[in-house]
């Protein structure tokens, strides 16, 4: 894994300012606040896929998922890609997968969820990237994220999101246990002094 932090913050500068509520939108992290302290939620980053006035989809990303995909899925021999990670996106149909990607060679099967990162693609576009060591990085999420009609606007206003604009160099290259306060802090000001929160509010 490359050293992020060495880059220094001026790569992420540029894209980590706080999104405003009219930002709610496709290609928005949603970021839980510290006071979510239970569940699926608790310290989540969400790739918002989907909003509008009839609800909102989007898969947690920083939730890593030990889990052993079924030969008779994958139908490989061998698995030589290690740039491939599973996340557990959600609690609606977790046994239903997606996959998010960085490859735009099949338009007809992908959305084009920010400028470099795509959802989507069969069975087969899947298998014939665990067979290539030099595939680019998939992250292959379980269940996703759903909220009615105003829901997720009315977390937001409670408090329970913040919102930044997403980016592939942090959903693919920053490690899941680190994205939550790299984001916070990265995002400077008060979201950095979020970040240093500890995970138990009991905890003084």
């Amino acid at each position: 894994m490359r050293n992020l932090a060495a880059r220094g913050p001026s790569r992420y500068k540029r894209i980590m300012e706080a999104t405003p509520y009219s930002h709610l939108e496709k290609g928005t992290f949603l970021i839980s606040a510290p006071e979510v302290q239970e569940g699926i939620f608790f310290r989540a980053v969400v790739l918002l896929c989907e909003h509008g006035p009839g609800g909102s989809f989007g898969l947690i990303v920083n939730k890593p998922l030990e889990l052993e995909l079924l030969d008779e899925i994958l139908s490989v021999e061998e698995v030589v890609n290690n740039n491939i990670e599973l996340r557990a996106s959600g609690p609606v149909q977790t046994n239903q997968m997606m996959i998010l990607h960085t490859i735009p060679d099949i338009p007809e099967q992908t959305i084009e969820m920010l400028p470099g990162c795509y959802l989507g693609g069969d069975l087969a576009f899947l298998q014939q990237c665990l067979l290539n060591s030099e595939s680019p990085p998939l992250r292959l999420c379980f269940g996703y994220s759903g909220w009615g009609a105003g829901q997720l606007e009315r977390e937001f206003l409670d408090g329970g999101w913040h919102l930044c604009r997403a980016s592939g160099s942090y959903l693919f290259e920053v490690p899941a246990e680190r994205l939550w306060q790299k984001l916070l802090r990265d995002m400077g000001g008060k979201y950095a002094s979020l970040s240093m929160i500890p995970e138990d509010l009991s905890v003084n």
